[in-house]
């Protein structure tokens, strides 16, 4: 039993993609769900898509820190 007690940066990074992917994913599935109501409220699609577009950009921002630089 000398497992780390805790997890290393990269373990953490992983989770937290993991978190934001799952949100993303929420918050698409709720845009979809206002856009086929009768009368979708725009504010609010508005706000739900600029909240995505968020996730996405942080999504992206911890890819890129997990995925090593390869010159070719």
């Amino acid at each position: 039993m000398n497992a780390p007690s805790e997890m290393s940066h990269e373990d953490v990074l992983r989770v937290r993609l993991e978190v934001l992917r799952r949100e993303h994913r929420d918050l698409d599935e709720a845009i979809d769900a206002l856009q086929d109501s009768v009368r979708p409220d725009q504010l609010t699609l508005k706000r739900l898509k600029k909240q995505k577009l968020a996730l996405k950009d942080k999504i992206t921002k911890i890819t890129d820190e997990l995925t090593p630089d390869i010159i070719a």
